[in-house]
């Protein structure tokens, strides 16, 4: 008995080949465009999926599986797909480490001053009027403590920093977590924190997590970064607080409309560092994506639990 699996991701020759390898059971397509994969899509059980709507999966009345190209699942979440049988996982883990390398490049941009080194730099000035600090005893919040959150707090720790957490489930062990607390527990971490990471997915609960009222609690010498979806943040409640020095800045990787629009206020802050979307990316990560998803085909083919199934009704 074969098995269709449709790869709706970038994919080279080499990964099509590596996913046949799997099995000789399968039988391994990969689609061209949104339109190419509604033509794949009739016939297939398995779905690696890239491009993605609630068309797609209703073109496919033998699928079973989906496996996501990313971490967060919230584009696959319609009521639809929330009730139907069909599994879903995640590749969380997969772009944990240069996501965690990103969120200390913001948070060393800040505490050495580069913003303003950069711009002296630009203006052939030798800018002795930045006092670098250090990260040796400043508090670092970590809002979401899974694979990415725990990756910040590893090398958080080798910067001598104290590593203080939220997460849904405060119980389960933190090896590089100084304390961790539940999620009502966001105002205590706001409020000890010199820099705040946002690593949480985003669900109903977490949209908007940080607004006014959260931003009002941080102190005035912290930062916030974002590397987790531009929804987590009130976007406008943000403006306001840097505008008025409410906080020190943000370094910020996902915005609430990506690509995020030329007349946005925050292209031009001293004290916001952006990048588009890119903490994630990483010669090794598609490998490690690949590879996820031949071990899930591996577990899928043998009837075993599949790694890193996500839970539709909580949102990750």
């Amino acid at each position: 008995m074969t098995v269709k699996v449709l790869i709706s991701h970038r994919a080279a020759g080499a990964d099509l080949d590596r996913v046949r390898a799997v099995s000789g059971s399968l039988v391994v397509v990969r689609s061209e465009s949104r339109e190419h994969a509604l033509e794949l899509a009739a016939d297939a059980e398995v779905i690696l999926a890239g491009h993605w709507s609630d068309q797609l999966w209703k073109a496919a009345p033998h699928l079973r599986w989906v496996q996501s190209g990313g971490a967060g699942v919230e584009r696959f979440l319609t009521p639809d797909f929330i009730a139907s049988p069909i599994i879903l996982t995640n590749a969380a883990g997969v772009y944990a480490i240069p996501i965690a390398d990103h969120v200390m490049a913001f948070v060393l941009h800040f505490s050495r001053g580069f913003g303003r080194l950069l711009r002296s730099q630009l203006e052939h000035r030798w800018g002795e009027e930045v006092e670098p600090d250090e990260l040796t005893g400043k508090t670092l919040g970590i809002v979401g403590l899974g694979g990415i959150g725990a990756e910040v707090a590893r090398r958080a720790k080798g910067f001598g920093m104290r590593v203080i957490a939220v997460r849904r489930r405060p119980e389960r062990p933190s090896r590089f977590a100084d304390e961790v607390r539940g999620p009502d527990a966001l105002p205590w971490l706001l409020a000890e924190s010199d820099y705040v990471a946002l690593c949480s997915a985003l669900t109903p609960a977490t949209r908007h997590l940080i607004g006014e009222e959260e931003l009002g609690r941080m102190k005035p010498t912290a930062y916030i970064t974002n590397i987790g979806r531009g929804g987590l943040i009130d976007e406008p409640a943000l403006i306001a607080a840097l505008q008025a020095n409410q906080i020190a800045g943000a370094g910020l990787d996902v915005f609430a409309t990506e690509p995020l629009p030329a007349d946005s206020p925050l292209w031009d802050m001293p004290n916001v560092l952006i990048t588009p979307h890119t903490s994630g990316s990483s010669p090794r990560s598609h490998d490690r994506l690949m590879e996820l998803f031949c071990q899930n085909l591996r577990r899928y083919l043998a009837g075993e639990k599949l790694l890193n199934v996500a839970d539709k009704a909580a949102g990750y």
